[in-house]
């Protein structure tokens, strides 16, 4: 249910033209942020918002799309941002 919620934040509020996200809480099992329920993520963003914008600007932009995700249920969040023009694939 995370990972959609994630997915779907982000689409709704960055209008990314490539959205990837891997969940990887099962590899933390154990650890102390596993144990209160925060998943361990990873996401790929690419869009047009990050155009003009710092690293630090693009990563505010997608913990302001998480909002209250990002209390509880997303321990840890990698974050890679790109500008289509930036994306290689």
């Amino acid at each position: 249910m995370t990972s959609n919620h994630i997915k779907q934040l982000i689409a709704e509020k960055l209008s990314p033209v490539r959205l990837e996200l891997i969940d990887d809480s099962a590899a933390h099992a154990g650890h102390a942020g596993a144990r209160t329920g925060g998943g361990h993520y990873f996401v790929t963003v690419v869009s047009a918002a990050f155009e003009g914008k710092s690293m630090v600007q693009r990563h505010q932009l997608i913990y302001q799309a998480l909002g209250d995700l990002m209390k509880q249920e997303i321990h840890a969040l990698g974050i890679n941002a790109l500008t289509p023009s930036e994306d290689n694939i």
